[in-house]
């Protein structure tokens, strides 16, 4: 990594001789305030000192599908076609499936067709409590009298008890304060996110709506979301400290909404935790997390359960496109009374983004083809 200390009066100053050097890929590493000139120790200034870096080697970004993720669609796409073009061909393998259940000599959770629906479950990336509280529900109900006995009967009654619970779930954007942070880890899309939203309250709802970024930690980040800004003709701000954060606020205070992008960064850091609790300070925010649905299941809820430190009001899921996998949704719901503000699925502003339903969420956890 190429790396260079540069001191300016200001922030602003300094990011500009920043860009020019190394540009929109640079990292901050460190910036800290400093102060020189003066006479005999007296009057000095203050000044600006930055060490910022830019790695020469091009950043393969994670979300990139690898030539794995690529394969693996390629046959569920195939597998797909089969089942459309020969219905027969996929009863049989069903059975087959059936058959190497049945044939296992590792301890299973249930009996073969039930096993066989529980295992369906746990590769949409459901939790194995969540999909086996499933799986028991359907076994125990009073009206079974043995009538779920293939895997599509009881993956339907499944359906019905996920509908179920999703209707308890609040869904749809809504915000309690005018000042909305979008929070979460790296790489989740939160810029983009807040992109959307931005054009479907300025144009759909007619809000007056204002940016403000804290991410200043990558260049980038800034640019990118003054590049929306300039579409969508929508003002932005920076804010490098926590007195220009209370500025913009101020200079914003005319309009309906202020949707601030945070920094992304390692949510394990509690430094970094704490920072985005301490900004606001006496503001009144509405948190929404962002968390991308190409996230382990594990690590999705260790996210959520940390990020809780900051009163978050609901979640939006993003990356829907980059994965088939939506058991995550309800792993986040099941346990926790969260609001879902919406789902995105790619990288189009306004289009890629959807307030669900619950049917069309049931639909996706599931991976359901039918039209039940």
């Amino acid at each position: 990594m190429k790396i260079k200390k540069y001191t300016a009066p200001t922030m602003p100053e300094v990011m500009k001789e920043v860009r020019k050097d190394f540009g929109t890929d640079a990292v901050i590493l460190q910036s800290k305030e400093v102060k020189k000139g003066g006479f005999l120790g007296l009057f000095k200034k203050t000044f600006i000192e930055v060490v910022a870096g830019v790695d020469p080697e091009p950043i393969i970004s994670k979300s990139s599908p690898s030539e794995k993720q690529v394969t693996e669609h390629t046959q569920q796409s195939h597998n797909r076609k089969v089942k459309e073009e020969n219905p027969l061909r996929e009863e049989i393998l069903n059975l087959q499936r059936l058959i190497e259940v049945q044939g296992r000599t590792s301890k299973q959770e249930f009996t073969p067709v039930y096993q066989l629906a529980y295992e369906h479950l746990l590769a949409q990336e459901l939790s194995p409590s969540i999909a086996g509280q499933l799986i028991k529900d359907v076994k125990n109900d009073e009206t079974n009298q043995d009538k779920y006995h293939d895997q599509e009967t009881i993956l339907i009654k499944v359906k019905q008890l996920i509908s179920n619970r999703l209707e308890q779930v609040d869904i749809g954007f809504t915000y309690d304060h005018r000042i909305i942070q979008f929070v979460g880890p790296t790489g989740v899309g939160k810029t983009t996110t807040i992109a959307k939203i931005a054009a479907k309250l300025y144009l759909e709802d007619k809000k007056k709506v204002a940016f403000i970024t804290l991410d200043t930690y990558r260049i980038a980040a800034v640019e990118q979301l003054k590049t929306y800004a300039k579409i969508l003709h929508i003002p932005v701000e920076v804010a490098y400290s926590k007195e220009d954060y209370r500025k913009a606020v101020e200079k914003f205070s005319s309009f309906d909404v202020i949707l601030v992008d945070t920094a992304g960064r390692n949510y394990r850091d509690n430094q970094y935790m704490n920072e985005i609790k301490e900004w606001p300070s006496s503001l009144k925010v509405t948190n929404y997390l962002v968390l991308s649905m190409t996230s382990k299941p594990k690590d999705m809820l260790d996210i959520y359960r940390r990020f809780q430190l900051l009163d978050v009001h609901g979640v939006v899921f993003t990356k829907l496109d980059e994965t088939e996998q939506y058991g995550n949704i309800l792993n986040i719901c099941w346990n926790n009374k969260i609001r879902i503000g919406y789902l995105t699925n790619g990288q189009d502003v306004p289009e890629d983004v959807i307030q669900p339903s619950v049917e069309e969420m049931s639909h996706l956890i599931l991976s359901d083809n039918n039209e039940n």
